[in-house]
């Protein structure tokens, strides 16, 4: 099975981004996922008003996730799919704390809740895959690590099917959080493929690729991954994200 799938950041909707908020932004957001033609969009900072408008503009995917708040309060990590090529088998979404069971908890220092969103998909080939998306802290390193921890074992308790980890992860490539997630196996689409110095993915509606990347998409050992690039365009005249979306193909 190959599939493409992007790591999103949507920024979420404030109004003092003048120019740059979201109602401006919609649909340069959704024309940036259609023309990836990924089959699987991982998101963050959407709340569910502004997934409810993106997902308007882009009828051939549906959507799942809940809000790190609980049910539709608070950010999602919500994942976007084509449905007419995966079916969901199973989801959820747990949260990166002490209790994890309980979404809306904060542990480690953490300046807000963090939560990760999974979905078991089944392809129109009958091959299974699993997708977990997060959007670990901005603030804390130990929440970061801690979360990287939590979601490494939640991956490594499902056995058998091939797994994929996206994200904003709010760290840059030499820290401990992602070397934490290189040992467990997973492997790190930039440094798997041609693309070894990707720049910034964080830009702050400047765009520019001077720094480091802090959005990542991972793969299994089993994956290969055939390509991986961040997506600076622009589209309807402005910059669909203060993130740019990271697209990698894989083969399953």
């Amino acid at each position: 099975m190959e599939i493409a799938v992007m790591s999103f950041n949507l920024r979420i909707h404030v109004a003092e981004d003048g120019e740059n908020a979201w109602p401006n932004r919609i649909e340069a957001a959704a024309k940036a996922i259609l023309s990836s033609e990924a089959a699987v969009i991982c998101t963050q900072e959407g709340s569910l008003p502004m997934l409810q408008s993106l997902a308007s503009l882009l009828p051939d995917y549906e959507w799942t996730g809940e809000g790190r708040e609980g049910g539709e309060q608070g950010e999602f990590c919500a994942i976007f799919y084509k449905k007419s090529m995966l079916k969901p088998v199973e989801s959820g979404t747990f949260g990166l704390s002490e209790r994890p069971e309980q979404l809306g908890f904060k542990s480690w220092n953490t300046g807000c809740p963090r939560i990760c969103t999974w979905v078991k998909f089944q392809h129109t080939d009958g091959e299974e895959c699993l997708i977990f998306n997060t959007h670990l802290d901005h603030i804390s390193e130990e929440a970061r690590n801690r979360g990287a921890m939590l979601i490494r074992d939640r991956m490594d308790a499902v056995t058998g099917t091939a797994a994929i980890l996206t994200g904003d992860f709010n760290c840059e490539p030499e820290s401990r959080t992602v070397e934490i997630l290189n040992q467990a196996g997973l492997h790190q689409t930039y440094s798997s493929h041609k693309e070894t110095k990707p720049g910034c993915t964080y830009h702050g509606f400047a765009g520019g690729d001077e720094g480091e990347p802090i959005d990542y998409i991972f793969a299994a050992p089993q994956i290969q991954i055939l390509s991986a690039h961040v997506d600076k365009s622009k589209y309807e005249g402005r910059y669909p994200s203060d993130h740019y979306p990271v697209i990698a193909t894989l083969q399953i």
